[in-house]
């Protein structure tokens, strides 16, 4: 194995072989992996880094996402899927997902990159792409979709929870049917006001759970504030709309 810009082979080597035991797959062609952690600080030539690995890589990420939020959210809307699939394939995302697998400590850098402390989050999150690509060329698409879908989870669910500020009751039905299959419904349980100004109490039903009712100045608004009260109440947070509160 060549050395690189100062790297040695045996630190090339054992970068290698640490950077597999993490993503707990081991390359037929390691040439291909030594691309993917070869910052263009280290490489000897701009097209020996990780740059082009990192193209495809945005790509397969992209598309793996799509399939997976397509198929796991069919109550999602178009809107919906594409605010979660942009946080999750996001710099942010990446680069916390590279740093807390440890590959930000498999990178092969030039000496002018290692005087940081740190690496710049977009380098850490350009490694992260780079070995997707490596994995998805030698390993195929369905080794890589295994790995992104325990790698990415968090960000996934993270992802769902935060758009759902505006769509709890899709998430909830989300929830429920895939933890309790079961299928909520929304109670009526009082109406008051005038016909021009009412008000309306509503509780989420999941089998025989009965959660915190809920007031809106419509059925629509009372059904999402009573979704996210069983929302908060399943993971054993605090109720956001006590039914003693109104607008």
């Amino acid at each position: 194995m060549d050395d690189i810009d100062g790297v040695d082979g045996g630190d090339q080597a054992s970068k290698l072989a640490q950077c597999q035991k993490i993503i707990d797959y081991w390359f037929k062609d390691e040439s291909i992996l030594l691309s993917a952690l070869t910052h263009a600080s280290g490489a000897s030539h701009r097209l020996d880094s990780n740059e082009r690995l990192e193209f495809l890589g945005d790509a397969v990420l992209g598309l793996t996402v799509c399939q997976w939020l397509y198929e796991e959210y069919p109550e999602y809307n178009e809107g919906d899927l594409t605010k979660i699939k942009s946080y999750v394939v996001s710099r942010r995302a990446c680069g916390k997902i590279a740093c807390s697998l440890g590959l930000d400590r498999c990178l092969i850098v030039g000496r002018g990159v290692t005087r940081n402390r740190s690496f710049p989050k977009s380098l850490v999150s350009d490694v992260f792409e780079s070995v997707v690509a490596a994995v998805y060329l030698d390993g195929g698409s369905e080794v890589i979709c295994d790995r992104l879908k325990i790698w990415l989870a968090d960000e996934v669910r993270i992802a769902v929870e935060s758009q759902g500020a505006s769509n709890f009751k899709s998430v909830l039905q989300q929830y429920a049917q895939r933890e309790l299959s079961s299928t909520p419904v929304y109670r009526l349980v009082k109406e008051i006001g005038p016909d021009h100004r009412k008000a309306f109490l509503i509780e989420a039903v999941i089998g025989d759970q009965q959660f915190t009712a809920a007031w809106g100045n419509n059925k629509k608004d009372a059904e999402q504030r009573a979704a996210s009260n069983a929302l908060a109440h399943l993971h054993e947070q605090p109720i956001p709309y006590p039914e003693e509160d109104r607008d």
